[in-house]
């Protein structure tokens, strides 16, 4: 069985920084891609960015430029630097890998049970 926990959510003032990580854990033999999510009150679960195992990159309009995706193979872990913060960013972030390969099966669309950024004005 695999699992997926967030960390480094908080409260941070608009134009502050806070970065998230993600930690798969469980036999793990690799991952395919992983991103992060957020879903704000009352709003649907949008992207927000994703990385493949060969680093390449992909961010949701809203947050390019400000946002930076990373991930560390070795460790399992994928992360979510987040510059220049807006109260719209108020959202749970969650983590997620499309393709979890252990030695056992392969595990498909896992998710955290996310973390809470709140950004005041």
């Amino acid at each position: 069985q695999v699992q997926l926990v967030e960390s480094g959510g908080g409260l941070v003032q608009a134009g502050g920084s806070l970065r998230l990580s993600c930690l798969a854990s469980g036999s793990i033999f690799s991952i395919r891609t992983m991103a992060w999510y957020r879903q704000a009150p009352g709003k649907q679960r949008e992207f927000v960015a994703a990385i493949t195992s060969g680093g390449r990159t992909n961010y949701a309009d809203s947050v390019k430029g400000r946002f930076t995706i990373s991930r560390d193979n070795a460790k399992n872990s994928v992360y979510l630097q987040m510059n220049s913060l807006k109260p719209e960013d108020t959202a749970v972030y969650y983590c997620n890998a499309d393709q979890i390969a252990t030695i056992a099966t392969t595990y498909f669309d896992s998710w955290g049970q996310g973390t809470q950024v709140t950004v005041s004005s």
